[in-house]
């Protein structure tokens, strides 16, 4: 990997950090309570290394055939620190049991039934794997319920009431784990943005108080073009792709 490309991926993480410093700031929020995923999905292994060198532990991406193939090319080299890799984008059931294990969160459960498929494999594999690991801790996958907060047709993902109505049942499921909720803004558009994280926070604090057995903390929004905003607005989690990674992509 070109050093100059190195270099810009750490100058452009300091500059994101500080972005993310400043709008806590003014939210009166930690910084330190803003987790940042470099979504990776669009690049190749070496510029994943490239973010491992600048500080980066933790990547998103979209298909579970790029996730292998991103794991592969990791595992050659045994130099680099431990890092995890989340599952944000939709999640195929077909393409289920190629996630289970190998992402630390799945961000993109979009429906009741994707969500009871995700829990009956997870138990599946746990039946297959019983054999001798009794005192074994149970595998859980960790989840992120996505909301369809804005009402966009091209978006996938609960609306708040289905969701409303769904959360008796998925909070029984015993193969996951329902650690928040997920959504994505309307693109372009600043104000709509704001609402749609505001309203997400809302949806959030109103299901952790009727399930308050839940640990419902995770809040991921805010991308490139309007973490900022969702940082103020309470998230918890940032998925950033081409500020990271793209050296076009204009750093205000």
């Amino acid at each position: 990997m070109d050093k100059s490309y190195a270099d810009e991926v750490a100058r452009r993480r300091q500059a994101i950090l500080e972005r993310i410093e400043q709008a806590a700031e003014r939210a009166g929020r930690d910084p330190a309570d803003v987790r940042l995923v470099a979504v990776s999905k669009t690049v190749g292994v070496d510029e994943v290394i490239a973010a491992i060198h600048a500080g980066y532990r933790c990547f998103g991406e979209n298909r579970p055939q790029e996730l292998g193939r991103k794991l592969a090319g990791l595992a050659e080299h045994d130099d680099l620190p431990t890092v995890r890799f989340d599952m944000i984008g939709n999640l195929q059931k077909n393409k289920i049991n190629a996630v289970l294990g190998r992402v630390g969160l799945i961000h993109s459960i979009s429906s009741a039934h994707l969500a009871e498929a995700v829990s009956s494999r997870v138990l599946k594999h746990a039946g297959e794997e019983k054999a001798d690991t009794a005192m074994k801790a149970p595998f859980v996958q960790d989840v992120l319920l996505e909301v369809n907060v804005s009402g966009e047709e091209s978006k996938s993902g609960f609306s708040p009431d289905e969701l409303r109505r769904a959360m008796p049942d998925l909070v029984e499921l015993s193969g996951i784990r329902i650690r928040g909720l997920m959504t994505m803004a309307p693109r372009g558009d600043a104000e709509a943005a704001r609402r749609t994280f505001s309203e997400l926070r809302e949806l959030r604090d109103e299901l952790a108080a009727a399930y308050p057995a839940q640990d419902l903390g995770e809040l991921s929004c805010g991308m490139s073009e309007d973490f900022p905003i969702a940082v103020e607005e309470g998230s918890t989690v940032v998925r950033l792709g081409r500020v990271v990674f793209d050296p076009a992509f204009e750093l205000e």
